[in-house]
Order: structure tokens, then sequence, then C-alpha cells
């Protein structure tokens, strides 16, 4: 009969793991901690980019849509009509999106005078520098496997350290929900990481969990769910890290010419229908493609005759889409949040409230403050390890004589293994490398303290 664990083996079997997953894990909190930071300010950015082109001097009516797409075609010449945004308000310059040797450009249109005010690539370099870094760390396929390696040990590290923090034999509140700040040295440093930690984690938890839809290996993963459950029908709101550029559609979709045909509506008509549908902004409104769209993915029906419009906010919850026929103008379908299926608007919401944008400013700031305490307990956590680590050794916990993993302890992480891909493929890779390196280099497997 298998021995069980006694609470003082427990909690050193605990400690160990927690500290060979902070040991790999830390470096990407903090990097992941801080580009998180900045993206989740992705519309000031985009408020403040914009600003010079907003409120503009209008003196009269404003000039037709078509001849606004019609400056900004001639300002670039040789590019083809991306999209057509809504501006907020009537007094905004129009924003046209153009496409020229495969790179997007925006372009900054007067309403009225049909001046081209800027020409700009539609992208900011901090935000997609600091997306790239977040999503793939400027390496690709192999930089988002990192990325969702570094997440899932960083769930081990949250739920380990949750139960070491648990008050086995505290007395009172101090260094259990506010920091002793009268302690100097590792005493200070320890409280400051578990006292930060149990604040944060349950939101921590929620970011490593709601971005896994992104991840390499998770990702596809969902997507074979999807496929299994039949609910591939709608388009999904997400593109996975290390796979060719989406666009919001979630596939590749190329750039779209106007076909010259005397009997379609003018532009201006389009745009109004669209205002009228009263999507979230932002709202783009995208021409037909020239053909019968048979290359389109099939949430999209569209062809020579019709437009798409889509709201392309973050809240996922409020994003929209329609189609309007080019002749008519009559809207020939519409669809929202409330339409997906089940598995897409709970990942929508989690990718929502993931990037600040679910519920406002707040959600913005319980995300910025939980970044800020990632990286506290990161530093700290860091602190308190070379405070305790020998010069000759990593410094890891000693091991409990006689502490073996139980047969629950072994099913969670089979468990957790399964509904972590990565976490599993990481732990065989970890016990092979027991069985033929780290056997072989007895000085490596005490440095490492494995032995």
């Amino acid at each position: 009969m298998m021995k069980r664990l006694t609470a003082k083996q427990l909690y050193s079997i605990l400690w160990r793991w927690h500290f060979y997953a902070g040991i790999f894990a830390i470096p990407f909190v903090i990097i992941l901690a801080i580009t998180g930071a900045i993206y989740l300010f992705k519309p000031q950015i985009d408020e403040f980019n914009s600003a010079p082109y907003r409120h503009l001097s209008i003196t009269g009516e404003l000039a037709p849509a078509d001849a606004q797409v019609a400056a900004a075609l001639a300002a670039v010449p040789g590019a083809t009509l991306n999209a057509y945004e809504l501006p907020r308000e009537h007094t905004d310059a129009v924003n046209i999106l153009l496409n020229k040797n495969h790179e997007e450009m925006r372009v900054y249109v007067h309403p009225q005078t049909l001046q081209v005010l800027a020409i700009k690539t539609n992208d900011n370099p901090l935000l997609r520098y600091a997306h790239d870094i977040h999503g793939e760390l400027l390496m690709g396929r192999c930089g988002s496997i990192l990325v969702e390696l570094a997440a899932c040990w960083a769930i081990v590290l949250v739920l380990t350290g949750v139960y070491l923090w648990w008050p086995h034999n505290a007395k009172g509140l101090a260094g259990v929900l506010y920091p002793r700040l009268s302690f100097k040295g590792r005493l200070f440093w320890r409280d400051l990481h578990s006292v930060t930690g149990i604040w944060i984690s349950f939101f921590v938890l929620f970011l490593l969990i709601s971005g896994l839809p992104w991840a390499f290996v998770w990702g596809n993963a969902l997507n074979e769910v999807r496929e299994l459950t039949g609910t591939t029908a709608t388009k999904k709101d997400w593109a996975i890290a290390g796979q060719h550029h989406h666009d919001a559609m979630g596939e590749t979709v190329p750039s779209a010419v106007v076909a010259n045909d005397a009997k379609k509506l003018p532009l201006a008509i389009i745009v109004k229908k669209a205002e009228q549908l009263q999507f979230a902004y932002p709202v783009l409104i995208k021409p037909p493609t020239g053909d019968s769209g048979a290359h389109l993915p099939p949430w999209i029906k569209q062809s020579a005759t019709h437009w798409i419009v889509s709201s392309t906010t973050q809240n996922r919850t409020l994003q929209a889409d329609a189609e309007i026929d080019s002749y008519s103008g009559s809207v020939l379908s519409q669809s929202d949040f409330s339409q997906k299926q089940f598995i897409d608007r709970a990942v929508g919401i989690g990718i929502s409230a993931h990037e600040g944008q679910l519920f406002g400013w707040l959600n913005q700031l319980l995300g910025l403050v939980t970044a800020t305490g990632l990286v506290v307990i990161s530093i700290s956590g860091f602190i308190m390890w070379r405070k305790r680590a020998p010069a000759n050794a990593l410094g890891a916990p000693p091991k409990t004589p006689d502490a073996k993993l139980g047969a629950g302890f072994v099913i969670i992480i089979f468990i957790a293994a399964l509904l972590l891909p990565a976490l599993g493929m990481s732990l065989i890779a970890l016990a092979l490398m027991e069985v033929f390196i780290f056997s072989r280099f007895i000085k490596l497997k005490n440095w490492l303290g494995i032995n």
C-alpha cells in the first residue's frame, strides 16, 4: 500500500515544483507582463496617433465618399482599396485603408476639401512590436511555443504558490494579506512576493488561460475541437501566434478591387446604410472582390455585388458583420456575437477581457495592476533565490527523504498534462533528460539539486 504524504513532504514537493517552474518562467513572465501592459492601452495609443486628424474645421457639405476614396487612391498610385472606415464624428478625417505591394496603408483624407492629410502604414511600431513579442518573441512559431510553455509553467507557479502561501500556522494577517514592511532582508522580499502573489493570483490565472487560444499548440488543438463539434461555420475572432498574418476575419483575404459598373450604387449610399446599422466603432466597409468570392472563407458570402460591413472593436461582444448589396443597397445578411457558437463566445469574452476591452477603464486598470504585480513577484522571487542560493549550486529547495508522489498527485499531473499539451510534452522531455542526460552527469545533477 502506497504511503500517504505528510503535510511537510507535500510542502517540500510543491516548493521544489514552484522553484523549478519559476527558474524557467520568470524571464518570460516579465517580458509578457511589460508587453501586455503596453498593448492594454492600444485604444489610447491609436487615439493619440489620430488626434491631429480629428475635429477638423468643416464649413460646408462633405464630399461624397467615392471622391474621398478617389483622393486617397490618387495619393498612392498603384494601390487598391481595402476598406473605408466610418469616421467617429463628421468632423474627423476619413480613414481610407489601401493595399500596395502587400502593405496596408492608412490615408487620412479631409472629408470636405479632399486634402490628403497624411499617409501612414496601418500599424503602430510600438504596438506591433509589443504584440509580436507578447505572442511569439519575434521568433515565429518557435517563439509562440516558448511563450505557451512559459504560460503553462506559470500556471503551475500560481497553483503551487497559492498552496505555499496558505496560512497553516500564521498568527494574524501580517505576512498573509499585507506585507510586513518593517522586516529586512529575505523576510521582506518573502512577504512582498507572497502577499502580492495571492492578491493577483486569480487575475493571473485568468490571463494565462484566456491567452491559450492564441498559442500555437493549444490554439490548434482548440481548432480541432471546433471542427469536431461543428462550430467552424462562424468566424473566430482570434489568430494563432506563429502562423501567417491574418486579418480580423481570421483568414487571409485578398485586396479588393471595386468593379466599374454604372448600375452599382455610389459608395456614399453604402456608407449611409452602414451608418444606420449603428455598429460599434471602428467600423470597416470592405468592397466587393470583383469575382465570385469562391476563395473566401465559408462565413463570408461576399461576391462581386456585396459590400462587407464589420465592427472591429476589441470588445468581441460588440462585434458584428453585415453584407450590403451593391445594386439595391439592401442588407443581405447580418450577424453579431449572440449568433456565435458557445465555444467562440466563451473565447471571445476571455480575449476581450485579456486585452482590457471588455468593461472599459476598470478592465484596463485590473490588467495594469496584474501586470505590475507579475513584475513585482518575479523580481522579489529572483532576489529571494539569490539571497538563499549557494555559490556552487542552483539553490533548489532540499528534497525530503522518502517523499514519493502519491497516486492522487500523479493523476492530477496527468490531467494537467492533457489539458495543457505543451506542459505534458515538457514533462516527457524532462523525464527523458533525467534518464539519458542527468543520470550520466552526476555533477550537473547535484548542481541542479535533483540528486
